[in-house]
């Protein structure tokens, strides 16, 4: 099975994250999550999207490398699924930003994540 497609597009959805964590941080509508990236960020735009795009990328060779073993083939579904899912983060706290979505829904929603996944957004 031929994996270039859908790494292709884990590394772009990985670009798209990267970039729309910059906007959304430093427009002051959200923060990061990941401390680690957090810090990067503080350090600057440059540094941030480099590890972002280095990550992709080594996540792309290896997927290309060995497409073929099927937890390469689960893996890469499972990357997807969740940049997917967080593509619908970004575009609810773009909602959010401007003024779409209320901050009332927006807590119900994060109680909500909070008690279903056990996980502070």
């Amino acid at each position: 099975m031929q994996l270039f497609a859908p790494t292709f597009l884990l590394f772009a959805l990985n670009l798209l994250d990267a970039l729309l964590t910059i906007v959304w941080v430093r427009s002051g509508v959200a923060t990061e999550g990941n401390q680690l990236m957090a810090v990067l960020l503080d350090i600057g735009n440059g540094p941030f999207l480099a590890v972002k795009i280095v990550i992709g990328l080594l996540a792309a060779i290896v997927l290309i490398r060995w497409g073929k073993k099927p937890m390469a083939r689960y893996g890469l579904a499972i990357a997807l699924a969740v940049y997917i899912g967080l593509m619908g983060v970004h575009v609810f706290t773009g909602l959010a930003a401007f003024g779409v979505v209320s901050n009332t829904t927006i807590e119900n929603v994060t109680e909500f994540h909070e008690q279903v996944f056990g996980l502070s957004v």
